[in-house]
């Protein structure tokens, strides 16, 4: 998934004036991670952070350095389970969301 500038401005626009697309990017990038695709996830999430928190005060609330967090969210990033679930909390509290799962039967 190869975004432009123009698209990345588009998302970050939208997720700032609605709660409810900031919410259903955060539900994506879940689904994609659990669903195996960690490449597009870590670039909704770095979407997602840079529409609501920014990387530094991420930065601040996970305690990771900023320059660590961007290169976690890139096309090449590999974010540890436990970085990434300090990513999650944090844009979960921001958006005040409740991450839960569920098991569907395959078909």
């Amino acid at each position: 998934m190869d975004l432009n500038r123009e698209s990345t401005d588009t998302v970050v626009e939208r997720v700032r004036r609605d709660p409810a697309f900031a919410k259903a990017l955060l539900d994506e990038a879940v689904t994609l991670f659990l669903n195996g695709e960690p490449d597009t996830a870590r670039l909704v999430l770095r979407d997602l952070v840079n529409a609501t928190v920014g990387f530094e005060r991420l930065s601040a609330a996970t305690g990771k350095p900023a320059k660590s967090l961007h290169r976690m969210l890139s096309t090449n990033g590999n974010p540890s389970m436990d970085n990434l679930s300090l990513i999650l909390g944090v844009l979960r509290r921001r958006l005040r969301v409740k991450l839960s799962s569920r098991t569907v039967k395959a078909a």
